[in-house]
């Protein structure tokens, strides 16, 4: 009777501890990730809410008309997407720089009506394309460069020695379906 109870227990506990296995490996992968970043973890936080903060700002003074991406590569915001009109790609800039520890701001946002879901999908495909050829040439750490694809611009951020930043950008522009590359690298001396 006394391991009937022990199995039962056990049992019991372990189905507790199996909801627990993603966040176990989403933190791995998170601290992984961060591992192989040149960014301190700090920043890699703080880049994460800088981001969060300029979504929900674009999202309130923005409206339904406007798809505005927001990415923050150690404080420095790369702008992307389609809004309505020229007044409201100033709006988005302006309104990302009243977020506290923003270091620069790329404005990349296109005047013109949303993409289609079809031309989001492959910008998907050719970022991981890009992604994919920065492991495979081994010309440099893939991790040190993070890539974002808009209307089949590809957009490289990082910190990285002017080496490793041409390597991507060479990489990338022979990638098919690329139109063009964008570096918004932080150099190293």
């Amino acid at each position: 009777m006394h391991n009937i109870t022990k199995l039962i227990l056990s049992t019991a506990l372990l189905s507790q501890l199996v909801a627990c296995a993603p966040v176990i490996v989403g933190g791995a992968a998170a601290g992984g990730a961060m591992a192989a970043d040149r960014r301190t973890s700090g920043i890699y936080v703080e880049d994460q809410n800088i981001e969060l903060k300029a979504l929900k700002k674009v999202e309130t003074n923005l409206g339904e008309e406007a798809r505005v991406s927001v990415t923050s590569y150690n404080r420095n915001v790369l702008l992307t997407g389609e809004v309505p009109a020229d007044e409201s790609k100033s709006k988005a800039e302006t309104l990302i720089k009243e977020i506290e520890n923003v270091r620069n701001i790329t404005n990349e946002i296109a005047i013109g009506p949303k993409s289609t879901l079809s031309s989001r999908s492959n910008d998907t495909f050719i970022t991981s394309k890009v992604k994919t050829k920065f492991v495979t040439e081994n010309k440099f750490p893939a991790n040190y460069v993070k890539v974002v694809t808009e209307n089949s611009v590809v957009y490289l951020l990082g910190i990285v020695t002017k080496e490793e930043g041409d390597a991507a950008a060479e990489i990338a522009s022979n990638v098919d379906g690329v139109t063009r590359v964008v570096k918004v690298f932080e150099y190293l001396p």
